[in-house]
């Protein structure tokens, strides 16, 4: 891929984030947290497609991943209560103030795999207690805001081991830049027209109205009750002013949310799942009650405990994800070792906190209603992969008949 090539991709990359993840409305503002060092060029990139749309201000806040691991590796072990709160206050103003929102992932998976886990628990249980006021305005529905996660060093070298960091960054460019379309004549159209596509079938599904639904694949035999009035929906959201935006670029998904007392089974995981620098591998959870009652890992099982550990609701699911095995993502045959990538490769769910807008008239509800409706209040979210070509759903409408919703991993109705 020759320089003038990436330029451009990056420009479209830069540009799809503003007018589609976003969808920036003239004379709005834009508040960005980039994670990771690396994602400077791109960050800069995206500031003056802001600034091209309108926009007066766009604030940038940098986090250092290395700072991160410097604190587990140095700082006294009493410290891990202490957490910046400047920095999700000034967040907070400017959403607040009705700025839209942007995170631009990459983090190493596995940064923090070496930290003391008792330690990562308690930095886990700090930062969701002080993120919580910003993921509330996410799921309310109160503000355009998005995720991305370009290519880093760190994590690039964990996706193609063995591979030179700056061929791994290559190769992984090459890998999001397909995924994202990027390579269409015209990728904002291209993704306005799937989009609908995605409302369509969300559509199909809310119609329906089923009562639950029943998943089967190896190792998987999991039963998810749904609340009355629930919706479904693409990462293709609106505001609650009616301001269009996409959470997640790329997007595969449909999703909703299941009751949060209606989980019931086991299920096993398909792909490893990146948190907060530690990598869990080879898991599965048994549900009762909604609850996970026992659980197991290969890999990383005091990471899996931690966060089970956030609240005592994250032990409860709060969404229900639908992603065709045939999805470009799944078919790059990469496992990301990120979660915006994987979740789109594949069925997933999410422990803790499910959106309010993914149940009629939940945007107006207070945490206690939304849980009397059958919504999960929690202080954190985190998805898991679950699906693979050989899952089949079913879904199970009130009179107790099932109807086929995938086979094989593939959609079994037409929209």
């Amino acid at each position: 891929m020759g320089s003038l090539a990436f330029e451009q991709k990056l420009q479209r990359y830069a540009d799809l984030t503003v007018q589609v993840g976003l969808n920036l409305q003239p004379g709005q503002r834009l508040i960005v947290i980039a994670h990771v060092l690396d994602v400077a060029p791109l960050a800069r990139q995206i500031a003056a497609s802001a600034y091209q749309q309108g926009c007066p201000l766009v604030g940038v806040l940098y986090l250092d991943e290395q700072l991160n691991k410097t604190r587990y590796q140095h700082a006294p072990r009493d410290s891990f209560e202490e957490y910046p709160s400047w920095m999700t206050a000034g967040v907070l103003q400017c959403l607040e103030r009705g700025d839209a929102y942007l995170q631009i992932g990459g983090l190493d998976p596995e940064l923090l795999s070496t930290a003391d886990p008792e330690l990562k628990a308690i930095a886990g249980r700090v930062t969701a207690q002080n993120y919580r006021p910003i993921m509330e305005k996410q799921l309310g529905g109160n503000l355009q805001w998005s995720y991305i996660t370009p290519p880093t060093p760190g994590w690039a070298t964990r996706v193609f081991p063995g591979v030179p960091a700056e061929e791994a960054v290559a190769r992984l460019w090459e890998a999001v830049f397909a995924v994202c379309r990027l390579d269409e004549p015209a990728p904002i159209a291209f993704w306005h027209q799937y989009l609908a596509g995605l409302r369509q079938r969300s559509a199909y599904l809310t119609a329906k109205q089923y009562a639950s639904l029943h998943f089967t694949a190896p190792c998987t035999d999991l039963r998810l009750d749904l609340p009355a009035g629930h919706i479904w929906s693409g990462a293709g959201f609106e505001t609650r002013a009616g301001v269009p935006f996409v959470a997640n670029l790329p997007t595969e998904e449909v999703f909703t949310i299941p009751h949060k007392d209606g989980a019931r089974g086991t299920v096993r995981a398909t792909k490893p799942l990146n948190f907060r620098g530690s990598l869990i591998d080879e898991f599965e959870f048994t549900f009762e009650a909604g609850k996970v009652v026992d659980f197991s890992a290969g890999r990383g099982e005091d990471a899996l405990r931690n966060i089970l550990a956030i609240d005592e609701n994250m032990a409860r699911l709060g969404e229900v994800a639908l992603v065709p095995h045939q999805s470009p993502i799944s078919q790059s045959g990469i496992v990301f070792q990120a979660t915006l990538y994987d979740e789109n490769a594949s069925c997933h769910l999410a422990l803790g906190s499910a959106p309010k807008m993914s149940i009629q008239d939940g945007g107006e509800m207070s945490d206690e209603e939304f849980a009397a409706a059958g919504g999960n209040v929690s202080m954190s979210h985190v998805d898991f992969m679950f699906g693979s070509g050989e899952m089949d759903v079913d879904g199970l409408r009130s009179d107790g008949l099932a109807e086929p919703v995938l086979r094989g991993g593939e959609w079994a109705f037409v929209v």
